[in-house]
């Protein structure tokens, strides 16, 4: 039984959060991207945002012990089909 938290749920998770303080260090007034118009990295900061959260959401992150034996019991149960 295969119960570790998957890589691509980890890379989800580190990109969102990865967008996330991004997103607070704009809104602090700290220039991250070395953009010199401000509209420009406002939309860039909110695109990688939306799609950090849409892409580590959309997928079936599995955080916990009982979730991922849950993934397990549900892929036996498909197999079984």
């Amino acid at each position: 039984m295969n119960t570790n938290i998957s890589a691509g749920t980890i890379a989800r998770m580190i990109c969102l959060i990865l967008a996330l303080v991004n997103q607070v260090l704009v809104m602090t007034g700290h220039s991250v991207l070395p953009i010199e118009d401000q509209t420009i990295e406002l939309i860039v900061t909110n695109v990688w945002t939306v799609v950090a959260a849409l892409w580590g959401y959309w997928k079936n992150n599995s955080w916990t012990l009982k979730a991922r034996k849950a993934d397990v019991y549900l892929a036996r149960k498909k197999e079984k089909l």
